[in-house]
């Protein structure tokens, strides 16, 4: 039995730590929280809104865990900014099983014009569609600012991929080592365009500034620096998703090959390499966008001038401001 009155305007773990951040994004990231029907998602806003509105203390672990459970479906499926679900196939819980294909695509050996062409289109369409569902919502883009910052993404994407397939064909290097460089070019060129990809998609965020809001979560004014900042975090995640999910299961596979059982084997490969890009996605996502926390507080001192002599309420300066990061 508790007495205690659960903050469900905040995540249930420490979003100060590392480990807080990532159990916290694990629960997020979850794909099971896809398998919740609308109307259960309903029940679950409901009964958030209202112990928000009405807070009492929880009695039992078992009211507390259903509380937290529909926090957790809830800031799963809806933007922290508008409460309105988030397409379905964008939400952070659909990376994982959207991204498995577009892996086991990009990973393909040997691939043709075709191939790297499609893949690159298919996976920054995908990034485009996910950066905007997930970004700061307080500077939205139009949808002609959008299409351009889609069309220059993907043929950054498609380009960087086909200019570096066709440098590591031409190069003399030794076959080993050209193999190896062939099995980096998708995470070299999607490591790029989604760094390019971001920023597109979010440079009204960083030209016009994003809301900053007291802790309260008034909103005490927009800030430049606050949307520059959010964007370079996105950005630095998408690096460094990109590292054992497009990096690693290649170089692992090169060695794995090399093994008895797959030599005599090779129906395996294609089957055990998947195998690897699950356990490497369902890791590195929750791990990658837990470096950086979602809400972040930041001083005043750090912003522009017209941020600098804000009050409180009560008439105090206001140290610190917070906003959204956006996934």
């Amino acid at each position: 039995m508790s007495n205690k009155v659960l903050d469900l305007d905040q995540p249930r773990y420490d979003q100060t730590e590392f480990k807080g951040r990532l159990l916290h994004f694990m629960d997020i990231t979850n794909p099971l929280n896809l398998l919740v029907t609308p109307s259960k998602l309903q029940q679950y806003q409901e009964l958030v809104k209202n112990y928000q509105d009405k807070p009492y203390p929880v009695l039992s672990k078992e009211e507390e865990e259903i509380l937290w459970k529909a926090k957790r479906i809830v800031d799963s499926t809806c933007h922290p900014e508008t409460k309105e679900p988030i397409f379905l196939p964008f939400r952070m819980s659909a990376f994982v099983p959207l991204n498995l294909i577009i892996c086991a695509g990009l990973l393909i050996p040997k691939p043709t014009f075709a191939n790297i062409v499609f893949w690159q289109w298919f996976n920054q369409s995908t990034m485009v569609a996910i950066n905007w569902a997930n970004a700061n919502k307080s500077t939205p883009m139009s949808v002609s600012e959008t299409a351009t910052a889609y069309c220059t993404a993907v043929g950054a994407s498609v380009g960087t991929a086909l200019g570096l397939d066709h440098l590591v064909k031409k190069s003399k290097l030794s076959p080993a080592v050209n193999k190896i460089l062939s099995k980096s070019v998708p995470f070299l060129a999607v490591s790029t365009a989604s760094v390019l990809n971001v920023f597109l998609m979010r440079r009204k965020e960083i030209k016009e500034g994003i809301s900053v809001t007291d802790e309260f979560g008034n909103i005490v004014g927009k800030s430049k620096a606050a949307g520059l900042n959010a964007v370079s975090q996105v950005a630095t995640t998408r690096v460094a998703l990109g590292i054992p999910v497009l990096l690693l299961p290649p170089l692992i596979m090169s060695r794995m090959e090399k093994t008895r059982f797959l030599k005599a084997n090779p129906k395996w490969n294609v089957p055990i390499q998947l195998g690897i890009i699950t356990t490497s996605l369902l890791t590195a996502l929750p791990c990658s966008i837990a470096i950086f926390p979602q809400k972040v507080q930041s001083k005043v001192q750090d912003l522009e001038p017209h941020l600098q002599n804000l009050k409180n309420k009560d008439g105090s300066d206001l140290k610190y401001v917070y906003y959204n990061k956006g996934l």
